[in-house]
């Protein structure tokens, strides 16, 4: 017990963070201290559920719903940390110990949903809302713990509680499996290339990060992997079709080749569970009880969207891929099937015919220091805020950088963390996440928010710095969207504050940022040559505003794809039995404007819907273009900088969080419901 006590009183998590703005202690936290500061954390959380439960009180909102929110806080401390980390900078011992504490944490909160005595005083509360003397945020935070009990089984009972017990718990795991298996299957595919002919095409930046990647492994030679940076370049620049079929086909057969880390039964156990727990708590399918509280509301609208834009788009669509082709054939001198292998290739030679411009010719003009400046310096220009980097504060790996965030009045506003470059134990993609949220402490002192993006950039070689494509510092935009949703959030309560929206509207702040990147006056203010300092010529910004809209009825297409299938496997009304590869297949089928490969197949490693909490919410993204693009007509109409209109964006959507339903808060910002149109007219489909 002595020795017990002693590792307690060792670990970082359990005493007060003696760091800046009380951050994470990175450089203390190991991975032994997880496991006993969550036991610590679950423990501490039972004590205060049950000092809140046993009150001879009556419910009201301060010991009922607020003291709710705030209990818990030990334990999100710990898990915010580390699964963050799982994701960002993992290893074997940490997917050990997601394995040990992911049961344990799913029976605990299962404990809580399920306490008929807690949900009574809730429900009290949530009854009363409407005659107690409650404020909007007030109320938003009592209807969204209530809905959130009853989406975790509290109003069922005897045999049913029990059920919907063992069916969250087992969706738990075999999300954390299907998600750990998609890494680590990614990270298992090395191509090596050893003679300097298979390189042909591939741009010099290309070959050194190859060489460079291959280095770090001992290896010689150039290394090429299934990591954004590494894959995209490969399939866009190689000449041989054969080494880029190779890497297709690994790319998309992860996870259905058999062995330990195949995901197609997975699959079927997940819809099946999913499935299950939707009829267990009333509803006909899992999409009818995911999509009951977002924008969309019902499936009938999701394929509604689904449809209009299949229906807009279809005939840009297929004209993109005859043109595609018909360059192919004309470079090529024959006749060219064109395969799924083949698209980038060829779609890029025909990009920088059309438009003299690709990546190569643009990334000397967006070295990652100045892209940081002008995502930063855009930040500042619409709503005051500045970004200040702090040594002093610890981080969890030496590439990642932390600012101070201050706002138009030197206030401090949140923390900020950057991870820009793939690492092994990094999964692929890019995202943002919180290492807590903002709030109102019992003091009514406002707890700043942690706000972190993570994301896959082209490293620096030994000769020159990492210089990014078009498409990454897109992603840098995007990602910063949501951080900053994350940073000017002004909310009472953490589950309401920041990006604590629904997923259909949660990808708007994001998106909309993508849109000054093919703005002139924008793109001047920091893409500069990074060897003479020379600003990106106006014809080569021409050139990107041009290439703005090329494809754009391919990618819809592409997205639409990912929306059908996804919707497809939420509304099921029986659990999938047979092929997911026939399964797919069918469904893809409809908007497939390219052969489909046989056995090849997305679901697998579709950590979006599997692993990643957008089932039945994948269209949110069409969804956010919508959005984005009617809102941001507001900028292009008033001007890109304009405060006024900046100003409004930040109060009626950023700082709001879900304190309001949705669509009230955008008509606040717009004025009216948004339409397609302006989507449609951005990309050249409705002139």
């Amino acid at each position: 017990m002595a020795n017990l006590k002693n590792n307690l009183s060792e670990n970082p998590f359990l005493s007060e963070y003696n760091t800046p703005h009380g951050t994470p202690p990175f450089d203390l936290i190991k991975n032994e201290h997880y496991i006993p500061a969550i036991k610590k954390g679950i423990e501490k959380h039972n004590i205060e559920i049950e000092d809140i439960t046993n009150s001879e009180l009556s419910p009201t909102f301060d010991n009922t719903i607020a003291a709710f929110e705030k209990s818990g806080r030990l334990l999100s401390r710990v898990t915010s940390v580390f699964f963050n980390l799982l994701s960002a900078e993992s290893d074997d011992e940490m997917m050990k110990i997601s394995k040990e504490i992911q049961p344990q944490l799913s029976e605990h909160y299962n404990n809580i949903y399920l306490n008929e005595s807690l949900f009574n005083r809730i429900k009290s509360v949530y009854d009363g809302r409407l005659e107690d003397d409650m404020n909007p945020e007030q109320m938003r935070l009592t209807e969204k713990i209530y809905r959130g009990f009853e989406d975790s089984g509290a109003t069922l009972s005897g045999k049913d509680r029990e059920k919907y017990k063992e069916l969250s718990a087992k969706l738990s795991q075999l999300t954390l499996e299907f998600g750990q298996n998609t890494l680590k299957e990614s990270n298992k595919f090395e191509m090596l290339l050893t003679n300097e002919n298979d390189l042909a095409g591939l741009p010099q930046s290309v070959r050194d990060a190859a060489q460079v990647k291959a280095k770090s492994k001992d290896k010689s030679g150039w290394l090429f992997d299934l990591s954004a940076p590494s894959y995209i370049a490969f399939m866009k620049y190689a000449e041989s079709a054969e080494l880029r079929k190779k890497l297709y086909l690994a790319y998309n057969t992860r996870c259905i080749k058999g062995g330990e880390f195949d995901n197609r039964e997975n699959v079927k156990a997940i819809i099946a569970v999913r499935l299950e727990i939707a009829k267990l708590l009333g509803y006909s399918d899992y999409a009818a009880y995911a999509l009951r509280d977002k924008m969309a509301r019902n499936k009938a609208n999701v394929y509604g969207l689904l449809d209009e834009l299949f229906e807009a788009y279809g005939t840009a669509a297929h004209e993109d891929v005859k043109q595609v082709e018909k360059f192919a054939v004309d470079l090529e001198g024959k006749t060219i099937d064109l395969q799924p292998w083949d698209w980038s290739y060829y779609s890029e030679k025909l990009k920088d015919t059309k438009y003299s411009v690709n990546d190569e010719l643009v990334r000397p003009y967006f070295e990652l220091e100045n892209v940081k400046k002008g995502v930063f310096g855009l930040a500042t220009k619409l709503y005051g805020i500045t970004f200040h980097k702090n040594t002093e504060i610890p981080v969890y790996h030496h590439e990642v950088e932390a600012f101070n965030v201050l706002d138009e009045n030197g206030k401090f506003i949140a923390v900020l963390f950057t991870d820009f470059h793939p690492r092994e134990g990094k999964r692929q993609g890019a995202w943002m996440t919180e290492f807590k949220g903002q709030y109102f402490d019992e003091n009514n002192q406002d707890s700043r928010p942690h706000v972190s993006i993570v994301m896959n950039f082209t490293r620096p070689t030994d000769n020159i710095p990492a210089l990014l494509t078009f498409d990454e510092v897109e992603t840098f935009l995007h990602e910063f969207g949501h951080a900053l949703h994350g940073m000017l959030t002004e909310c009472h309560y953490e589950s309401l504050s920041g990006t604590n929206v629904e997923h259909d509207f949660v990808e708007l702040p994001s998106q909309i940022m993508e849109n000054w990147l093919t703005e002139k006056e924008y793109l001047d203010s920091f893409a500069k040559h990074y060897k003479t300092g020379e600003k990106i010529p106006a014809d080569l910004v021409q050139k990107l505003v041009d290439a703005a809209n090329y494809n754009a009825g391919y990618f819809c297409y592409r997205q639409l794809s990912f929306g059908y299938l996804d919707m497809a496997w939420h509304t099921l009304k029986e659990p999938y039995n047979g092929d997911i590869l026939d399964f797919e297949n069918n469904v893809m089928s409809k908007t497939a404007l390219l052969p489909i490969v046989p056995d090849t197949n997305m679901s697998a490693s579709f950590g979006h819907i599997f692993s990643g909490g957008y089932a039945a919410g994948y269209y949110g993204y069409k969804w956010a273009e919508v959005l984005d693009a009617d809102a941001f007509s507001v900028f292009k109409k008033e001007g890109i900088f304009n405060k006024k209109v900046a100003g409004a964006f930040r109060k009626n959507i950023l700082e709001r969080g879900d304190t309001e339903d949705p669509m009230c808060l955008y008509i606040k910002f717009r004025g009216q419901k948004p339409t397609v149109d302006a989507l449609l007219e951005r990309n050249q489909i409705k002139r």
